[in-house]
């Protein structure tokens, strides 16, 4: 059996939300939205203490509020998606695989995620990577294939060039790496851009450029599953589908 570990972004202030509160730990239905990220990455086969919380801003407050006995790890500066996971190299080690998830997507399912799971060991792929089809895919990283549809790299919005802007499939933001090709691209990363960020998506150009396996991506057939919730306007959309999937009993 492959050990499947979990690695969720739990460190954002959240200034969209309003609040002083930390944004994962707003509450959908009652339960702060990360503990649907946990519940999630343990439908799809990670144990308590294998599931990783990257808090930040005010950590203890996350801490008091998720009831699961997972692990913590802090980033004490928001330098980009990459420098959070970096933050977890430790925990990621060698063996396995890990997932890396958001904190604030409370309408991912276990489901989606064991299917990911199970196709990324089916096909002995080094990095899997969930993608969706947008009709206005404005804002989001473009997931660019060659002419036959094999995995190329991923593009943020604000990079793409015009002719990138108009390819439909987009980046979730949420992957499944074997766990020691993500340490080997992570001791590679830099923040060599505009932004002066480390991004998580660079890993996965490194580890092409290193020869560590192939990359495949797996299309969600539920859009809303990957909608991350930045305002109060988002939680509240979040909140009907969640109440939609409670009153027909999934």
């Amino acid at each position: 059996m492959t050990k499947v570990k979990a690695v969720i972004l739990a460190a954002g202030k959240g200034t969209r939300m309003k609040s002083e509160l930390p944004k994962v730990i707003h509450t959908a239905l009652g339960k702060p939205m990360v503990e649907y990220s946990i519940e999630a990455a343990m439908g799809a086969g990670a144990a308590e203490k294998d599931i990783c919380l990257v808090v930040g801003h005010k950590a203890e407050l996350v801490k008091k509020e998720v009831k699961e006995n997972v692990t913590y790890v802090e980033q004490k500066e928001q330098l980009g998606t990459g420098h959070a996971v970096k933050c977890a190299e430790k925990f990621i080690g060698k063996d396995g695989i890990t997932m890396v998830l958001c904190g604030d997507t409370p309408l991912i399912t276990g489901e989606t995620l064991k299917k990911l799971v199970d196709i990324h060991v089916k096909e002995k792929n080094a990095i899997t990577v969930l993608s969706a089809y947008a009709d206005d895919p404005s804002g989001y990283g473009r997931i660019i294939k060659d002419s036959w549809g094999k995995f190329m790299k991923i593009v943020e919005h604000k990079d793409a060039s015009h002719e990138e802007r108009r390819v439909n499939e987009i980046n979730s933001g949420m992957y499944i790496f074997n766990s020691d090709v993500l340490s080997k691209a992570l001791k590679k990363l830099t923040n060599d851009n505009a932004q002066g960020e480390y991004y998580l998506t660079d890993t996965i150009q490194i580890a092409k450029e290193l020869g560590l396996g192939e990359v495949e991506t797996v299309e969600i057939d539920d859009m809303n599953e990957i909608m991350g919730v930045n305002s109060v306007e988002e939680l509240q959309v979040a909140e009907k589908v969640l109440a939609d999937r409670a009153s027909r009993g999934l």
